[in-house]
C-alpha cells in the first residue's frame, strides 16, 4: 500500500503521534498529510484515496473543522469584508491572548456579527468586559457560541494564503460525518483544536465526544505548515508509547493551505466574477 497521493510524495502520508491513554485505553494516533482541499470538494470521495485500505475496525476518524468549512464554500477573502463600525468598536476593546489577533480584527468581529447577530455579540462583549474584573474568561465565546467560537482569523503568524482570509465553522458537518459512516463504516468527529482548547462540533451517534476531546486535547494537527487536518484514532494494546515520528515524514516545507476561493459572503462571488486573481483556486 503506497504512501503517495495525487503524485506529491509528501501527501497521504499517515504520521504518528505518541500515544495517548484515554478512558482506561491506549491509542495509537496517525495525522494525514492532504492534498488542498477546495470549495465544492465532496469530502467521502476527497478522503478515500487516504483511507481506504488502511482503516480497521474500531478507528475514529477525526477530520478538522476548517476542511469541512473550506469544502462547504464558508472561506471569506479578508479584503471583500467591510466591518461596521459596531464591529470596529468592539475589535479595539478585545483583550490580546498570546496566540493571535482573532477578534481584535475588525473583519473577523464583523464575521462574528454576521453569524450569530449584533445583539448576541454585544451581550457577549459586554459580559466578556466583566471578566476583566472578576479574573475569569471564556464568557465571550460562550455566549456568543460555537458558531463565533469556530471563525478563524488570520494572524501573524499564518501562511500565505491563510493571512488572506476568514474561515467560517461548518455549516452541516452532521452530513459529513454520515456520509463517512456509510463510506468507511467507522465512527467519525468534526472538531475545532488548538493550542489552547479541544472541542468537538459534531460526531456520528454514540461517538463519546470528551473521548475524541482527550485524544486531541495535545491539538496533534498542529496550527500551521503540518498540514495534517485528518488524524486516525485506534485503540491499542501495545504498552510502549511511541516516542518519535517516523522516517517517513514529510518534509517541513511541505503545507497544507487554504483555497483561493469560496465563500460565506455574496462579496466573493462577485470577485470571481470579475476575474479576480485572488478568487482562483491553486494547487500544490
Amino acid at each position: 500500500m503506497g504512501d503517495t497521493v495525487r503524485g506529491n510524495d509528501h501527501l497521504g502520508r499517515w504520521l504518528e503521534k505518541p500515544v495517548r491513554v484515554a478512558n482506561s485505553t491506549l491509542y495509537r494516533r496517525w495525522m494525514i498529510k492532504t492534498h488542498l482541499v477546495r470549495p465544492g470538494e465532496r469530502l467521502v470521495d476527497t478522503l478515500a484515496p487516504y483511507l481506504e485500505g488502511r482503516l480497521e475496525p474500531g478507528d475514529i476518524l477525526v477530520l478538522s473543522e476548517k476542511i469541512v468549512a473550506i469544502a462547504e464554500g464558508r472561506a471569506v477573502l479578508l479584503k471583500m469584508v467591510k466591518p461596521r463600525p459596531l464591529a470596529r468598536f468592539l475589535a479595539r476593546h478585545v483583550r490580546p491572548l498570546g496566540y493571535g489577533i482573532g477578534f481584535r480584527r475588525a473583519e473577523t468581529m464583523e464575521m462574528a456579527i454576521r453569524e450569530v447577530g449584533s445583539l448576541r455579540i454585544i451581550m457577549a462583549s459586554a459580559v466578556g468586559a466583566v471578566d476583566r474584573f472578576v479574573g475569569r474568561s471564556g464568557d465571550f465565546y460562550r455566549i456568543a457560541g460555537r458558531r463565533v467560537a469556530s471563525i478563524d482569523g488570520p494572524g501573524p503568524t499564518t501562511i500565505p494564503p491563510y493571512n488572506r482570509y476568514i474561515v467560517l465553522a461548518p455549516r452541516q458537518p452532521e452530513q459529513v460525518l454520515g456520509a463517512i459512516k456509510r463510506r468507511f463504516g467507522c465512527d467519525a468527529a468534526v472538531v475545532d483544536v488548538n493550542d489552547v482548547g479541544s472541542e468537538v462540533l459534531a460526531a456520528t451517534p454514540g461517538l463519546d465526544h470528551e473521548l475524541v476531546r482527550q485524544l486531541m486535547r495535545d491539538n496533534p494537527m498542529g496550527q500551521g505548515a503540518q498540514g495534517t487536518p485528518v488524524a486516525v484514532l485506534r485503540p491499542t494494546k501495545e504498552d510502549k508509547p511511541v516516542s518519535h515520528w517516523p522516517d517517513h515524514v514529510a518534509p517541513g516545507g511541505a503545507a497544507w493551505v487554504m483555497p483561493l476561493g469560496g465563500s460565506a459572503d455574496i462579496a466573493l462571488r462577485i470577485g470571481r466574477e470579475s476575474g479576480d486573481p485572488d478568487q482562483q483556486a491553486v494547487d500544490l
